[in-house]
């Protein structure tokens, strides 16, 4: 599993999938989260501004990523 950190109290989903590499724009993220194929603890999330906290695991295209402060 792959940490992230953050310096904020939280990072919305969009960005998390640009920091991570594993979608080239914001545009590409909206696309594959409105897919339903992005989960966020386990659920789909349809949700590009979902606020992601520390804690929380995210996954896509069988890659998680844990984010951390």
């Amino acid at each position: 599993m792959e940490i992230i950190k953050i310096k904020d109290e939280f990072i919305k989903l969009g960005q998390v999938l640009k920091l991570a590499g594993w979608v080239g724009s914001g545009l590409d993220a909206k696309m594959v989260i409105l897919d339903g194929l992005v989960k966020v603890n386990g659920e789909i999330v349809l949700q590009r501004g979902k606020k992601i906290y520390q804690g929380d695991i995210v996954e896509f295209d069988g890659k998680s990523l844990k984010v951390q402060n």
